[in-house]
């Protein structure tokens, strides 16, 4: 106690320096907004970057599973084609005609990979962080899938970061059918199990099976038709008993996920300013703002 005392009466001034240190850049950041914004954009490009090379170790450390992963995903998808492409020929379709169209659907994607820099899954609202952002042709609204299927929507994006609305996330709403039969309906998630969600709004006269697999339906302007969701588990009816309402295995690891593509479509993009162009030309039109 004596050695404390004395090592405070002897320093006790470049205590009060940084006391009054601390108070004057509280008042600084939190009175006045320019500097406070300065403040917030460089604490949160530092954030990035912290989580940015935790990430990478983590990477590190699962590279083998991963390419384990990536193989037997790249052998199925391998199969898959040749199945469809087989099925397509036997029906008549030129081999040479097949192929130009499948480049030329292709031709019209953009894909931006990026690394999972953030990334939750225990929370009722759960959000993403990855390492590319406006400077990298990432803006908001844009899909984001990986490997194994869908992962959710571009919410934000700075310079160089974009937060992403996962599938595990109560406000995540996208449109989804069953594999081969047509139904559609929407996925979402009830904050629980992460590897489980719900597709809603099945219709009564749906015919399908446990095991089926549930892909995106095209229908939105965020992701193209026949990426993966999730596989049927169980069947229930809806609360007003209208409707199904499925619950399925999504395609999806979110606890493991590390590698996206966020999803450019040229189309897509011309298709989202022709609407929001739409719907400002009525707004002017309105005849309550005349």
């Amino acid at each position: 106690m004596h050695n404390l005392q004395a090592f405070l009466t002897k320093n006790y001034h470049w205590l009060i320096f940084l006391l009054l240190e601390v108070v004057s850049g509280l008042m600084l950041f939190g009175y006045n907004s320019y500097q406070g914004s300065v403040w917030i954009s460089s604490a949160n490009a530092v954030v990035g970057k912290v989580y940015e090379w935790e990430s990478a170790v983590r990477q590190f450390f699962s590279l083998t599973s991963i390419n384990e992963h990536l193989s037997e995903r790249n052998i199925f998808l391998e199969q898959e084609v040749g199945r469809l492409r087989q099925q397509v020929i036997d029906m008549g379709v030129d081999s040479t005609e097949l192929q130009q169209q499948e480049m030329a659907h292709i031709s019209q994607f953009e894909w931006i990979p990026a690394k999972v820099v953030s990334n939750s899954v225990n929370n009722l609202d759960n959000l993403m962080t990855i390492d590319r952002g406006k400077a990298d042709g990432v803006e908001a609204d844009m899909g984001v899938v990986c490997g194994t299927g869908l992962v959710g929507v571009v919410y934000q994006a700075s310079e160089h970061y974009s937060v992403v609305l996962p599938l595990l996330n109560r406000r995540s709403r996208i449109s989804c059918r069953i594999r081969g039969r047509g139904y559609f309906g929407y996925v979402t998630w009830n904050g629980e199990n992460p590897m489980r969600a719900l597709v809603e709004d099945i219709p009564r006269h749906a015919r399908f099976e446990k095991g089926d697999w549930l892909e995106t339906s095209g229908f939105s302007a965020i992701f193209p038709s026949g990426i993966s969701v999730g596989k049927v588990v169980d069947v229930e009816d809806s609360p007003d008993g209208m409707s199904y309402r499925l619950h399925i295995l999504l395609s999806t690891d979110f606890s493991t996920l590390r590698d996206v593509c966020v999803i450019t479509d040229k189309s897509m993009i011309e298709r989202m300013h022709l609407e929001k162009a739409a719907l400002d030309s009525l707004e002017l039109y309105n005849p309550s703002n005349r």
